[in-house]
């Protein structure tokens, strides 16, 4: 049996029959008084987050997380759909669960699925993506000292802030981990 002290950023665990995936995780040990773990947890069914506190060194149940590449197939008001590229087999997911990665994600992006107990749980993003800028102001040259920048709506919906040379139609490269502007591509 695992302890508190072997959960990091991305585990898998089982707490009252259900899955939750780490999100974010703090070891704290107090100037008195006995350390603890500080968790923040994503339900994989509901997409709900919370915060739980527990003692270190408690048992806790790790589930083993598989990792398959998929494909996004499409989404509508309710779920997204997903397809396994070796087994062509297709998995829905709530559209609350995957929230902030559909910013990112165009028809026929392959992207990393993440599996616990064969139970298709999230996706896992690529660093970079290439997008395209669907709209923004046209920047006038010389209107600034300083590099300056503008707001721009990709063609998923996202909005990043990039450099006044970028136009509509340029495909730029997104840093899904911060959501910014990298380069044009």
């Amino acid at each position: 049996m695992a302890t508190t002290s072997d959960v990091r950023k991305g585990t898998a665990i089982k707490i009252n029959e259900k899955i939750y995936f780490v999100v974010e995780f703090q070891h704290v040990k107090p100037g008195k008084g006995n350390a603890f773990v500080r968790m923040k947890l994503k339900n994989i069914e509901t997409g709900q987050v919370i915060d739980m506190t527990l003692k270190s060194g408690l048992d806790v149940d790790i589930v083993r997380v598989e990792k398959r590449e998929v494909q996004y197939l499409y989404s509508d008001e309710n779920h997204s759909y997903f397809m396994d590229n070796k087994t062509y087999d297709q998995y829905l997911i709530d559209n609350d669960v995957v929230k902030y990665e559909r910013l990112y994600l165009i028809e026929g992006y392959d992207v990393v699925g993440l599996f616990a107990d064969e139970k298709f749980m999230g996706i896992e993003l690529p660093f970079f993506v290439v997008l395209e800028v669907k709209e923004t102001d046209t920047g006038i040259k010389g209107n600034t000292v300083q590099g300056g920048t503008k707001p721009a709506t990709l063609i998923t919906g996202a909005k990043v802030n990039v450099p006044l040379f970028i136009n509509i139609g340029d495909n730029l490269k997104i840093d899904t981990r911060t959501g910014e502007y990298v380069e044009r591509a």
